[in-house]
């Protein structure tokens, strides 16, 4: 289901163009995800795991509890993507690391998953370049 364009109506062109590239990019990410039977939390946390990452940085960088960040690595566990094991340095917590399935599964997204490319691919390398600069400029 496709969220509305945005939490409000939009004050410019340039804010409804971001609200359409944001929904556009989540239901093309979501459906990379669904064809790889993952849903898209569980596509971005395998996706973050190219070396073993505690479960707290793994919450942190996402922004979310780590609760959540549980429960989804319980589910790549359970599919045979990721493995969980004592962190050598604090025995209470855990490294979540991919396994060689769940890198196979990862790269698999990471083809299936063309929207930034293809979107990108329509600019000449001079508008790249300018869209780079923009997109840095107003993330501050």
């Amino acid at each position: 289901m496709a969220l509305p364009n945005g939490p409000v109506t939009p004050s410019s062109e340039a804010e409804a163009a971001l609200f359409d590239l944001v929904d556009v990019y989540d239901r093309a990410y979501e459906a990379a995800a669904a064809e790889l039977s993952l849903s898209p939390a569980q596509a971005c946390v395998l996706g973050r795991l190219d070396e073993r990452r505690g479960m707290g940085a793994l919450a942190e960088e996402l922004g979310c509890d780590a609760s959540n960040i549980t429960q989804i690595v319980v589910r790549l566990e359970a599919l045979g993507l990721v493995t969980r094991e004592p962190n050598p340095r604090d025995r209470r917590a855990r490294l979540v690391a991919r396994t060689p399935y769940g890198d196979e599964i990862n790269h698999r997204f990471a083809v299936a998953f063309t929207f930034a490319r293809t979107a990108v691919g329509r600019l000449s390398s001079d508008e790249q370049d300018q869209l780079t600069a923009l997109l840095r400029k107003a993330l501050g």
